[in-house]
């Protein structure tokens, strides 16, 4: 009682100010530490257990032999494997794309806003209706896709287009098509702010149209390319939905990709895997994913800060 009477009125302006700030961070620590930090915490220690849920005995500790397993088996690399051909086949087609669709955007005023509604559209929609909606089109037997195909006579039978040699392609199209709009808004965004004297100038000393995207509007946009592309690589980790709704990772693991194969270990998803979770193994697989991940992020940062540095 003392200490308090003894305070300034400065002081306890200062002590009632922190006060109101903690009380607003604190709902917003306790969803992190709930939702982020407790699940990180449990991962990682469930990694050097055994363990099946609740119903299936107590936790079995098992030193590093679930690590030893991810590095041992064989599905899972497969699976990155998938992933990093996911990944880069999403990357080359959804970054010119978005750009190409940004820069016409921009050159048209009537009917710019609703052109970009619809473009963006995709993205706010559901991955389980996308997915669902891809799997109707490309379906190989009754699919609209084969259908008009057959019908302009461009091919002679139904593709599968679900099926071993052309899944993987069906994914990445459903992801380019779900992921454009979005980074569509960000191009729109950087060309916006592209000074438009250094666009003139360019075009009084001769500069085509070609020259003039590649020469001044390209490295001006440098800054949120960066940004896209560190979007668009890490995005690709963590696709599950499309896969799972399209191919459960198939046919035969062909189109199995790091996040699911972590995840039916988690919550098996068909008759053919194992009844019980295996949250240890389940564990170890993200935990590895999760550095793999993390590894190509820290290496694209690198990579792109050079290139800043150079040019």
């Amino acid at each position: 009682m003392e200490a308090r009477k003894n305070r300034s009125p400065l002081q306890n302006k200062a002590i009632k100010n922190n006060l109101q700030a903690y009380s607003f961070l604190l709902p917003n620590l306790i969803l992190f530490t709930a939702c982020s930090l407790y699940p990180v915490v449990w991962t990682l220690k469930y990694v050097f257990y055994q363990y099946g849920g609740y119903g299936t005995g107590a936790p079995r500790f098992v030193g590093l032999a679930n690590m030893a397993r991810v590095f041992r088996d064989k599905v899972y690399w497969e699976s990155v494997l998938h992933t990093f051909t996911y990944g880069f086949g999403k990357v080359i087609f959804i970054i010119p794309l978005a750009f190409f669709l940004a820069f016409l955007l921009n050159q048209q005023k009537r009917g710019n806003g609703a052109a970009q509604s619809i473009m963006f559209l995709p993205t706010i929609m559901s991955s389980a209706v996308m997915g669902l909606v891809f799997y109707l089109l490309f379906n190989a037997y009754n699919g609209e896709v084969n259908k008009y195909l057959l019908e302009a006579g461009l091919i002679s039978r139904p593709i599968n287009w679900l099926g071993k040699g052309h899944a993987m392609k069906t994914l990445i199209i459903t992801a380019v098509w779900g992921g454009v709009g979005n980074y569509m808004v960000y191009f729109i965004a950087g060309i916006q702010q592209v000074s438009t004297d250094a666009i003139e100038s360019a075009r009084i000393d001769g500069a085509g149209k070609l020259q003039t995207i590649w020469y001044i509007i390209v490295p001006m946009l440098g800054p949120i390319l960066k940004i896209i592309m560190m979007l668009a690589i890490t995005s690709a980790f963590h696709d599950i939905t499309n896969v799972m709704v399209l191919t459960e990772g198939g046919p035969n693991n062909a189109t199995m990709v790091m996040s699911l194969y972590g995840y039916r270990y988690f919550f098996p998803i068909s008759a053919a895997e194992a009844t019980v979770p295996q949250y240890g193994y389940g564990a170890a697989v993200s935990v590895v994913s999760a550095v793999i991940a993390g590894t190509v992020t820290v290496i694209y940062l690198k990579v792109s800060k050079k290139l800043d540095d150079i040019y």
